[in-house]
């Protein structure tokens, strides 16, 4: 358990818990109060996917915490991060909750600001440029085009229960893009239940990996071959899946060059 800071004016007042969005991986996509949140932070509380270089902008006496998720393996249980976020600001002035995209798309963010409401801890929230945006724009496709798509939709992969069962009536629809979060291991049944719900095989789709880093891949198919082609390429989490016809305009509008990023670092 974490004791009160005795150097602390007022020990008993909660210090503030902010709830910042890291992006997509790229530091440079940052939002600037982002940035200056971290670097003013006494501890901050960080998940997995947080870019390379973006903990380096912390003080050097700041406390730094590991609370990762990865596939079937959580270094904190959510409820423990939940009561840790308010142990925390019982201690430290400036706690921020860094989180991969945007906190509250996908993110659980939702979650832990109701524990702290009930403890009357304050938090303040700083959104992120969300995956879905950044892995489609470094990836070379616009996620909305008047010809191609008029509704844009997330959507996770995976739910709470473990299974991927959704309203597959409403996302297989046409004219709109898909993007599913958390789905590289129900890949092969999301394609199917697409296909099997209306969506032509031939629609557009494409799986992007640590998209907007040094490390970024991306596969474009079709519903019906997308699954044996990123199998075949050794993708792997974390993934976004996209699916919809602006992933035809993949070739053309393609820009970002990982390799000559990682070279010019």
């Amino acid at each position: 358990m974490l004791m009160p800071d005795p150097n602390r004016t007022h020990p008993a007042l909660p210090g503030t818990v902010y709830l910042v969005g890291g992006g997509p991986g790229d530091p440079d996509l940052l939002t600037v109060r982002a940035a200056r949140l971290i670097a003013q932070a006494d501890v901050l509380v960080y998940d997995h996917l947080i870019g390379d270089g973006i903990l380096d902008l912390a003080r050097p006496d700041a406390e730094i915490i590991y609370a990762g998720k990865e596939a079937s393996k959580h270094t904190l249980p959510q409820d423990d991060i939940n009561h840790l976020l308010v142990q925390l600001a019982q201690k430290y002035r400036c706690v921020v909750r860094l989180k991969g995209g945007d906190p509250f798309i996908f993110g659980r963010g939702g979650e832990e600001l109701e524990i702290l409401a009930r403890h009357g801890v304050p938090f303040q929230v700083v959104p992120g440029v969300t995956a879905a945006a950044g892995c489609a724009a470094y990836a070379g496709f616009p996620l909305t085009h008047r010809d191609h798509a008029q509704v844009l939709v997330f959507a996770t992969g995976h739910l709470k229960d473990g299974t991927v069962n959704l309203d597959w009536q409403a996302l297989a629809r046409p004219k709109q893009t898909v993007v599913f979060y958390m789905g590289i291991a129900g890949l092969g049944e999301i394609s199917r239940q697409m296909i099997a719900h209306g969506l032509p095989p031939q629609t557009p789709a494409g799986v992007v990996q640590q998209g907007t880093t040094r490390q970024q891949r991306v596969v474009v198919a079709d519903l019906a071959t997308l699954e044996a082609k990123v199998q075949e390429a050794g993708i792997t989490t974390p993934a976004l899946i996209f699916v919809g016809g602006v992933l035809q305009l993949q070739p053309q509008l393609s820009w970002f060059e990982p390799q000559a990023a990682a070279e010019t670092a």
